[in-house]
């Protein structure tokens, strides 16, 4: 295929993805889903469990396989490194500094019970055909497994923050603190399986060395140094297209560095965003690449991955019980352990059971790490259809349990107290 041909065949995916992700986000809002949501039942739709078994011959016509998919792939990327590089500019370090106590817990929480829950589930199935590749070693099924079961989908959890006007609140950095810091221990995790399954430890200490020096890094020497910009744009009253494009440089040199040490390019965007001016610099950031961001480049990284999603091969009985089994424990193990330390942590009972709610989402974070384990030979088809299915079920339940537990009360919180809720939620009023 010739380079007009594939940038012929990509409008055409763009505008197929742009429309199928309007209109299934506009039937998930209709339900109380948020945007978010329906974009990644809009990808799964697209994918062969629905498009391809419908209609094989055109999807594949839209979406062949080989270098276009890589067009869509690298654009995806690119807006999923931006997106959480505004979600970091958002974060309010303040917040998680009088709440340390809770985050960390939390976090620990999210990371402890699953990674055990899991590693058990691992252990039962290890030698059961068709759920781990040849040559995986007990030890490698058990933490990979409790990767897979420990992770939280961050780029939703975030969204789902954004569109119910939490960013910036107390809740809102408080499961995004744990969240972030629980993907991060999950792909550290996921990169010492790696390492052992190709014996190569070098990868897992470039990760976890690696991540740890570039946080510190951009976190204490970059944040110095990236506040001149700030006191550019005060100076200037607003930012120039020069200053824009010297960002949108260390974004992607920091997707790129991140990427490289093996913890995944959204880390990047997420730490340098932390580290940005905050005031009129950061307001100039949100204003000019939000829009964009939002409505364009990410629904394409939901859509990639749920065109990697097969959902026909849990075909019998003895296979979905294994499902659900997964389903159970991955609630156990992530939502109701962040539900318990927080309430363990004096969090008011409510807000307790909206971060377990928020904590116990997955989404597209986990089909990534699913997706590497699948193609590294560490576990099967079959396997991965579960983990999928299950990642699905706990993201759809993550919404209504919270607007149930949480999001009621908050409205009607509002209502009866009128300007002080608003004055406390209006960082993010004004974002949406």
């Amino acid at each position: 295929m010739s380079n007009s041909e594939l940038a012929i065949l990509f409008t055409l995916q763009l505008a197929v993805i742009l429309g199928v992700c309007r209109l299934v986000g506009f039937l998930a809002r209709k339900i109380g889903q948020p945007q978010v949501v329906g974009e990644m039942i809009a990808g799964v739709l697209m994918g062969p469990s629905f498009f391809g078994l419908f209609w094989p011959d055109l999807q594949h016509m839209v979406f062949p396989k080989g270098a276009p998919m890589g067009i869509l792939y690298s654009v995806s990327q690119v807006g999923l490194v931006l997106y959480m590089f505004l979600i970091g500019v958002e974060f309010d370090t303040n917040l998680i500094r009088s709440r340390l106590r809770s985050a960390v817990s939390v976090s620990l929480a999210g990371i402890i019970a699953p990674l055990t829950l899991g590693a058990l589930l691992a252990y039962m199935l290890v030698n059961q055909t068709g759920f781990f590749g040849p040559g995986v070693a007990i030890a490698e099924s058990m933490l990979f497994m409790g990767a897979a079961i420990a992770v939280t989908a961050f780029p939703m959890l975030a969204r789902i923050i954004y569109e119910r006007g939490l960013s910036g609140t107390s809740l809102g950095t408080l499961a995004l603190a744990a969240g972030s810091s629980d993907d991060a221990i999950s792909w550290c995790i996921l990169a010492v399986v790696l390492a052992v399954f190709k014996q190569n430890m070098t990868i897992a200490l470039l990760a976890v060395g690696g991540g740890i020096i570039y946080a510190v890094s951009v976190l204490t020497v970059g944040k110095r140094m990236l506040s001149v910009l700030g006191k550019m744009t005060e100076r200037r009253g607003g930012m120039t297209g020069g200053m824009l494009a010297f960002v949108l440089l260390l974004v992607m040199l920091a997707g790129w560095v991140t990427d490289t040490i093996g913890i995944y390019s959204i880390f990047g965007g997420f730490i340098l965003g932390v580290a940005m001016p905050r005031g009129l610099f950061s307001k100039y950031l949100k204003t000019t690449l939000e829009p964009l961001v939002t409505n364009f480049l990410l629904p394409l990284f939901f859509v990639y991955s749920g065109l990697n999603t097969s959902l026909g091969l849990v075909n019998s009985w003895l296979l979905w019980g294994v499902a659900i089994l997964i389903f159970v424990i991955a609630v156990f193990g992530k939502g109701v352990a962040c539900w318990a330390a927080a309430l363990l942590n004096k969090e008011p009972p409510r807000e307790a059971l909206a971060i377990g709610s928020l904590m116990n989402a997955r989404g597209l974070m986990e089909l990534i790490l699913l997706n590497i384990g699948l193609q590294q030979g560490v576990i099967t088809p079959t396997l991965f259809t579960m983990l999928v299915l299950m990642a699905i079920a706990t993201t759809l339940m993550s919404s209504p349990l919270f607007e149930l537990v949480y999001g009621r009360y908050r409205r009607e919180r509002a209502v009866v107290k009128g300007e002080d809720v608003i004055k406390t939620e209006t960082p993010a009023e004004v974002q949406v």
